[in-house]
């Protein structure tokens, strides 16, 4: 019996048994989720993932995409933060306004090359609990990839944000604020490694903007750009 036919017997008794198009919809899905096989949810969870750190990482690329971001601006780092009225106070406002621009313009400038280095990490994952995650929080796929490989990816990355921190004067513009701090009487020498700092804050940022395209290819059926996504997502759609 060839495919056309067994289509029309079974809108015949769907027609014959009185059932509804949501019986049908809920009939269809199911057997949809029937089929779905263990690689079929991490390639859709893979290419849910490769959407989100692309959106991301061009997003964070671009002009303010780090400091112009409420979500994953870069902040001084904790030791200067806490003393950053202090600092403020003794005139060094436009020191402190310098380096909050350029350690944000370096993290813009490494995330043009975090793509790659975030894919390959993403396309290595096996996924052995994938309709865990498949069936989880809005960002579980997000948190299993921030578990899995934030120690392989702070390595690739650190030093593509030492060289983006050093075209950008980041680096001299920091060493100059914590000289100036360091020389102010009464204060206590400090000299946090802003290389660490940043690295691990831009990895934190391109995860958050990971997160939220995941949410959405979850809530919206239109963000699911690959077959699969469609076919994976819509299983667990209600």
């Amino acid at each position: 019996m060839n495919r056309t036919s067994t289509v029309l017997i079974f809108l015949s008794l769907i027609v014959y048994l009185g059932c509804t198009s949501a019986d049908v919809n809920r009939f269809i899905q199911g057997a949809s989720q029937a089929t779905l096989t263990n690689e079929d949810v991490g390639n859709g969870l893979r290419d849910a993932l490769v959407k989100g750190i692309s959106v991301g990482a061009d997003q964070a690329a671009t002009e303010n995409g780090f400091f112009g971001n409420n979500l994953i601006r870069i902040p001084l780092p904790e030791d200067l933060r806490r003393l950053e009225a202090t600092m403020r106070q003794f005139g060094l406002g436009a020191e402190v306004d310098r380096v909050l621009l350029t350690i944000n313009r370096g993290a813009e400038s490494a995330a043009k090359e975090a793509k790659p280095i975030f894919i390959n990490a993403i396309r290595q994952l096996t996924f052995q609990d994938a309709f865990n995650l498949l069936r989880g929080e809005q960002d579980a796929a997000t948190q299993f990839l921030r578990r899995t490989t934030t120690s392989e990816l702070t390595s690739l990355f650190q030093p593509e944000i030492q060289k983006s921190l050093n075209e950008v004067g980041a680096t001299k513009h920091y060493a100059d604020l914590v000289n100036a701090y360091n020389s102010l009487p009464g204060t206590r020498d400090i000299n946090p490694d802003l290389n660490a700092y940043v690295t691990s804050m831009a990895i934190n940022g391109l995860f958050t903007l990971i997160a939220e395209e995941e949410r959405k290819i979850r809530e919206n059926p239109a963000e699911r750009t690959t077959a699969i996504m469609r076919r994976v997502f819509g299983s667990i759609d209600q």
